[in-house]
């Protein structure tokens, strides 16, 4: 901690500014992961209670817990076209936040090189007044400018990580809904005949 401290209170305005945004960038990370995953985990559970009754036979629709349901209920009409659009806009809604953690997981580490270039900058003016700069005088120099590096390094991980499992149950509402709907769409079938 004392590291930090010295860290920071060496630093210039610019790895202020660096800091500052990869903590923002850390904090919406955790932020839109941690809503749209207990989000997703909620949808992906009521779409499996519906697509498991519609298999077992012991419903011939879709259950009020379905996403799908609000849709087939507002346009009246059960169609291949309404249930892609249905399953398009669920989807699109359920993965609201994904763009913003692929820029996080793209720009940090960017941003945090930014602050370590700034910072080598910053340390070889200092040296610069001094007399002689041996190893001893340039290795602290340049490993606190590093740190930039290393916190763009530590957001990216996690909004890269946190991007791909929301992506996967993304997908695996898609799967879940785009089943309902063939299912949907073969009993109204078999009805018609």
């Amino acid at each position: 901690m004392g590291f930090l401290s010295g860290y920071l209170s060496q630093s210039g305005a610019i790895t202020w500014l660096v800091l500052t945004v990869l903590s923002i960038y850390f904090i919406l990370t955790f932020w839109i992961f941690l809503y749209r995953y207990r989000l997703l985990l909620r949808r992906l559970s009521g779409e499996s209670k519906s697509l498991s009754r519609l298999y077992m036979g012991r419903s011939d629709f879709i259950s009020q817990d379905s996403l799908l349901y609000g849709y087939l209920q507002r346009i009246g009409e059960l169609s291949p076209e309404v249930l892609k659009a249905a399953i398009n806009d669920a989807v699109r809604s359920a993965t609201r936040g994904l763009t913003a953690l692929s820029i996080f997981a793209s720009t940090s580490p960017f941003i945090g090189l930014f602050g370590t270039v700034v910072g080598i900058l910053e340390a070889f003016g200092r040296l610069g007044t001094q007399k002689s700069a041996s190893l001893a005088v340039v290795a602290p120099a340049i490993s606190e400018a590093l740190v930039a590096t290393a916190a763009g390094i530590f957001v990216a991980i996690f909004a890269y990580a946190f991007h791909l499992l929301l992506k996967r149950k993304a997908f695996e509402l898609h799967s879940l809904l785009e089943s309902e709907a063939e299912i949907l769409l073969s009993q109204q079938s078999d009805e018609g005949r």
